[in-house]
């Protein structure tokens, strides 16, 4: 790298590295989230939920649809 492109990019690494990380971090969360275990987990504490009674037919339901159309996204 030339010596003014190393003097005027050099106080933009941190925010650089930032945005990378962050990068980094939201890759991380949509693979955990998208992950077929993730998934079948959410899925049975949803089941759970439903059969202790905690919510209704209706809302078990439509978190599925969520968590199922989350996982087509």
């Amino acid at each position: 790298m030339e010596p003014l492109g190393l003097i005027f990019g050099l106080p933009l690494a941190p925010l650089r590295g930032l945005i990378r990380l962050a990068e980094l971090l939201q890759e991380q969360a949509e693979q955990e989230l998208r992950s077929p275990a993730a998934v079948r987990r959410r899925l049975e504490e949803l089941e759970e939920a439903r059969a202790s009674g905690e919510i209704s037919e209706e809302e078990a339901a439509a978190a599925a649809e969520r968590i199922l159309g989350d996982l087509l996204t």
